[in-house]
């Protein structure tokens, strides 16, 4: 019963992370709220795991995690300076 509470909760939090996605004024708030929405559908999947009996879906939520937090430093670094390969300032080439 906990869990389904938590997944309830969760559920909530995804759809306003995902309102501030759409209607947010800058990039990066909604590069924050894609962020967000990212952590949500970890936590969900580890919730859904331990509500279905099969606790190794921790360990899928956790690369899901991982893989959010790379996608999210590309994507701002896309914003930021325009190319991704780009090594920024002070790199190798300048």
């Amino acid at each position: 019963m906990m869990f389904a509470a938590a997944a309830l909760a969760l559920l909530v939090a995804l759809a306003l992370a995902l309102a501030r996605a759409i209607g947010g004024p800058t990039v990066f708030d909604r590069a924050l709220a894609g962020n967000s929405i990212g952590t949500l559908a970890m936590l969900m999947l580890a919730v859904i795991g331990f509500l279905t009996g099969r606790p190794d879906f921790l360990d899928l939520a956790i690369l899901y995690g991982l893989l959010n937090l790379v996608g999210t430093i590309a994507v701002l670094k896309f914003f930021r300076y325009g190319n991704l390969g780009d090594p920024g300032e002070g790199g190798a080439g300048r």
